[in-house]
């Protein structure tokens, strides 16, 4: 099934009076590019976290988030007392030594000062066994991130099917008109060359006509071109239908799509097929714009 890049999901629970909330966002990349944004006591976690988004994601950037909030005392930080306490007899000796005017020491600002607030020292095993916690609640945010990149997915697919069938039917046009457009070179060869042999009262030769607009058939000719033209539509549609992580491919059908276009609107010399190619390259730019969405 067909499925954007774009997408943002969030799953959040509350265990042992410690609450974790996991946000995941997606968006369009040619390449899998990860940003995670961890708690500095979970950091040790980030290469499963990694894993677990590339194997799931594919393609695409993404931004990780895990916050953490600990009503326990466990991530508590520790406030050192013996700095406190320095940092109290000297202050308290400035202001015994140069007493400013009732100045007094405001204790929440000493607990600004290097060293003394302190992380505290969390056992490891207590870190490893939230893990489980984290592992089940990214499972659940991919899921749901999941869904939404189908839904989205779904809706590129309907505006896709709507210029393939629009290329489709550029198409068809170009292949009825294909044929007729020798014969208008042939009438207006024959014509131009008959009004300046009249002139100089000369005959034309037939053979020579005959030769010119067979050369003229040949470089013109865009049967083949048509046919693998219809035959890359025919193959997106049906990867789009039928297959997942599909955008690389679809992108490079787009991008020979385009290229038979561009060779039929140069061989073709015919202003009514000009115009069809025009509106055949306007849809195809609109196919690699969604392509580049697509995983």
């Amino acid at each position: 099934m067909l499925a954007s890049m774009t997408g943002f999901a969030q799953s959040s629970v509350t265990k042992e009076q410690t609450y974790f909330y996991v946000e995941i966002r997606s968006l369009n990349g040619k390449y899998f590019k990860s940003t995670l944004k961890l708690p500095e006591f979970f950091s040790c976690f980030e290469p499963r976290i990694e894993q677990m988004l590339r194997e799931s994601i594919v393609r695409g950037t993404v931004t990780f988030s895990l916050r953490v909030r600990d009503n326990g005392q466990i991530f508590a930080y520790q406030v050192n007392t013996e700095a406190v306490r320095g940092y109290l007899q000297a202050l308290e000796m400035v202001l015994t030594e140069h007493p400013y005017g009732g100045a007094s020491i405001d204790l929440s600002n000493i607990l600004l000062l290097p060293g003394v607030c302190q992380p505290p020292i969390t056992d490891t095993d207590i870190i490893e066994s939230q893990w489980s916690v984290i592992e089940a609640l990214t499972k659940e945010a991919l899921d749901k991130l999941w869904e939404m990149r189908y839904k989205e997915g779904q809706t590129i697919k309907a505006d896709l099917d709507v210029h393939c069938r629009k290329i489709m039917e550029a198409h068809q046009k170009i292949k009825s008109r294909a044929g007729g457009v020798v014969e208008d070179y042939a009438a207006r060869l024959n014509q131009r060359v008959n009004k300046l042999l009249g002139e100089v009262q000369v005959e034309l030769d037939k053979a020579d006509l005959a030769r010119e607009v067979a050369i003229f058939a040949e470089r013109a000719d865009i049967n083949e071109e048509l046919s693998r033209l219809e035959c890359h539509i025919e193959q997106f549609t049906k990867i789009a239908n039928s297959e997942d992580n599909v955008g690389r491919k679809l992108e490079f059908l787009a991008q020979e799509m385009l290229r038979e276009t561009n060779t039929i609107g140069s061989k073709a010399n015919d202003s009514e097929i000009a115009q069809l190619v025009v509106e055949i390259k306007g849809h195809i730019d609109r196919i690699k714009e969604q392509t580049m969405n697509i995983v």
